[in-house]
């Protein structure tokens, strides 16, 4: 059991002494010192300092009445005789003593615990051997002054020097002084994307329409309605029937004599679209990497004023586009957030806005999140269309006539196929070697010759003697934390406005 040290201090009035002198002058032999002539009725403030597991004996010259600790969790008081109390140190705070005096006079102590040196050392020694533990062979140190761990040395990564601060915060407040060594550069992942489409059509149309300006006196015509027939006017004085054609079809018969024609639908058609884009994004782990080729369309929108209407012009993207994020997992797998997109402007399904001709966007996308390993692949989206579209009509009676009843009847037939699929593979790759050739493309005829004889690019070679500065080995914890952070996004000047578009208005 370790023993208690007890230090007597002499209280009078309102003076306090302290642990030392009050020691030298027990030591001496020297009687407690008595009030002074004239006693303070104010009350009085003094400092006592008590470490914990120790004691201090307060000497008084007045006889004591009653004794009150403030908070007893980390000090207590006891009354040895009636002017002589002792103070024990029971945990390391702060807390406040009141004496009460014979005569009415009241003593005021703001007392310290402060901790144990020996439990200190037990503290830190036990770190010390746990920071071995975790990190050997990493030079770790730890120290203290005034209650405060000092944590500092070199860790490997921000990894080690974050637990180093939870192993070292048992012990108290951390201050983190630690450096870290230098990381390697991250790595670049190249994502590659293909994004196929194959659509096929193919229609079937067949109808007829007749129509007699004057046959037997008679003005009229014969149709399904689902081919436009042509506008018949009647016969007025002077003027014989007439025969307005607003769409002649395909196949076009009149015959004067008989004031008789007919206007024909037959049509087979096919139609083709292949699509096969091959973007290829490199990103740099964790962050993210975006791929447009294609461009943007106007379009109008009109807004009410209070002095009117105004059109005010707005952009949309279309083209071939690619967003993605890919992030290296622990175990050693490449996870991706990725969007692949192909779109077009399609002018059949647009539509007219106050003179407008505004176009319909014919667009394909894939937006997902899939985990794969380094150059393998996945199939990440697909589709396969198949429609059919038949539109009959005929007159009825007449139109189920055999062999005539065909001149009666008309047929449409739509027929479309669509096959699509989006690939993706990623792969961990390192920049072109300095010094080795680029990659170029193969012009198909020859540029002008240059009208300079220096080349545009410089420094073609480095000075000679010119030296790059080291890379640092290590730095604090802060500064690379600081390094780490997402640069801000590129500011272009006359780009696209935070809506994904840029948009300029004027009056209608």
């Amino acid at each position: 059991m370790r023993a208690k040290a007890y230090f007597i201090v002499s209280c009078v009035g309102a003076t306090f002494l302290s642990i030392s002198a009050a020691a030298a002058l027990h030591a001496q032999g020297s009687a407690p010192l008595s009030h002074a002539s004239a006693v303070s009725k104010q009350d009085s403030s003094n400092d006592l300092s008590v470490v914990v597991g120790r004691s201090v004996l307060l000497d008084c010259a007045q006889p004591i009445e009653r004794v009150s600790v403030g908070l007893g969790g980390f000090a207590e008081a006891t009354a040895i005789s009636r002017n002589e109390i002792l103070i024990n140190g029971k945990a390391a705070g702060e807390t406040s003593l009141i004496l009460w005096e014979k005569g009415g006079n009241r003593e005021f102590f703001n007392v310290t615990v402060r901790a144990s040196l020996s439990n200190s050392n037990d503290s830190l020694d036990a770190v010390r051997r746990e920071l071995r533990k975790e990190f050997p062979g990493q030079d770790l140190k730890v120290s203290s002054d005034n209650g405060a761990i000092f944590l500092s040395g070199t860790a490997k990564d921000l990894t080690s020097s974050d637990r180093a601060v939870q192993i070292a915060s048992v012990a108290g407040k951390v201050v983190n002084l630690l450096n870290v060594e230098v990381p390697a550069a991250q790595p670049q992942i190249l994502l590659k994307v293909i994004f196929a489409s194959v659509d096929r059509s193919m229609s079937n149309q067949l109808g007829i329409n007749i129509f007699s300006t004057g046959l037997g006196n008679t003005v009229g015509g014969v149709t399904t309605g689902q081919f436009s027939p042509p506008g018949l006017s009647l016969p007025s004085s002077g003027t014989s029937a007439a025969a307005t054609l607003s769409n002649e079809l395909n196949l076009f018969a009149f015959f004067p004599g008989l004031n008789l024609g007919a206007t024909i639908q037959a049509l087979e058609g096919k139609g083709l679209v292949q699509v096969l884009a091959e973007p290829n994004v490199l990103a740099e782990n964790g962050k993210q990497g975006s791929f447009l080729a294609g461009g943007e369309y106007p379009y109008p929108v009109v807004q009410g004023t209070s002095t009117g209407t105004s059109v005010s012009i707005q952009f949309k993207e279309f083209g071939i586009r690619l967003n993605f994020i890919p992030t290296i997992t622990p175990r050693g797998t490449i996870h991706l957030q990725v969007a692949p997109e192909v779109s077009s402007l399609d002018f059949s399904n647009g539509v007219q806005l106050s003179g407008f001709q505004v176009p319909a966007i014919d667009i394909r996308k894939v937006k997902t999140e899939i985990e794969l390993s380094e150059g393998q692949s996945f199939a990440i989206g697909g589709l396969l269309d198949n429609r059919e579209t038949e539109t009959f009509q005929k007159i009825p009676f007449i139109g189920n006539i055999p062999v005539l009843g065909k001149f009666f009847q008309s047929i449409s037939k739509t027929k479309t196929n669509t096959e699509l699929i989006v690939i993706v593979t990623p792969e961990i790759v390192q920049p072109i070697p300095a010094g080795a050739t680029l990659p170029k493309l193969n012009y198909p005829s020859d540029f002008m010759p240059h009208n300079s004889i220096l080349p545009m690019h410089t420094p073609d070679d480095k000075a000679a003697g010119a030296a790059t500065a080291p890379s640092p080995v290590t730095m604090p914890v802060e500064k690379l934390i600081e390094s780490m952070k997402p640069e801000k996004p590129l500011a272009i000047e006359g780009g696209m406005n935070p809506a994904g578009g840029a948009s300029s208005t004027g009056p209608k």
